[in-house]
């Protein structure tokens, strides 16, 4: 179902449960409307049922499982309104937090940028789209930090989560992710030029991609959608 990487730290058990499920749901390696139960996941990490359980009571308060009585626990379908929420959300405040980065972008978190870039531009010759998710996010929170809005960015994690896994879900389906690239290089390139207008024009595509393949995702996976 899942690999188990490096084993807790004594004293993490809980923390090490929680984030490892919580990865794995956002990858879509759990799938939507998976069961799963506290004691697959106790043999499987080889640790207690009570880690487990405040792992599911965590998850299942942020939405990304769900509990039925007398039925049991499953990862939650992906709801298209949420996805939709949060991605008008995440635009508004993006395109304003990149229009303060072509005012003034420290250059340290500018280089950050373009290492991101190259890495990504790594991610596409090797199809490693879990590593392309994770620098995706990386790149953006670096605007952020860049602006100092950090908690600004934090702010949007919570209510990002399906969009989460139709992101990650759209990555593992479609190959084809230079127009990312492309936009990732033309942010960056209108930072470096001071030219907020084009920023926010490019942003705003770029978040926006997600829109564009609901409907042929939700044909190709029609049981992972409320």
């Amino acid at each position: 179902m899942f690999e188990l990487g490096r084993r807790p730290a004594a004293g993490s058990t809980r923390d090490y449960v929680y984030q490892l499920l919580r990865k794995i749901i956002l990858n879509v390696k759990l799938e939507p409307g998976a069961s799963i139960s506290e004691n697959e996941i106790s043999d499987k990490l080889s640790v207690s049922r009570t880690p487990i359980r405040e792992a599911f009571l965590r998850l299942a308060q942020e939405g990304l499982l769900e509990v039925f009585p007398q039925k049991g626990t499953f990862v939650s379908l992906i709801d298209l309104e949420l996805v939709e929420e949060a991605r008008f959300m995440r635009e508004q405040v993006e395109k304003a937090v990149v229009r303060l980065a072509c005012g003034h972008f420290p250059m340290e978190e500018l280089f950050e940028l373009d290492k991101i870039v190259k890495m990504q531009e790594l991610c596409t010759r090797e199809n490693d789209y879990t590593k392309l998710f994770e620098l995706d996010e990386q790149f953006h929170q670096t605007i952020f930090a860049g602006c100092n809005k950090r908690r600004s960015w934090q702010a949007l994690q919570s209510m990002k989560l399906d969009l989460d896994r139709i992101r990650m879900l759209r990555l593992a389906t479609d190959y084809n992710w230079n127009g990312i690239l492309e936009q990732h290089q033309a942010i960056v390139q209108s930072i470096r030029d001071h030219r907020p207008d084009e920023a926010e024009r490019v942003m705003s595509e770029h978040l926006s991609l997600v829109i564009h393949d609901q409907d042929a995702l939700k044909m190709k996976y029609p049981a992972y959608f409320k």
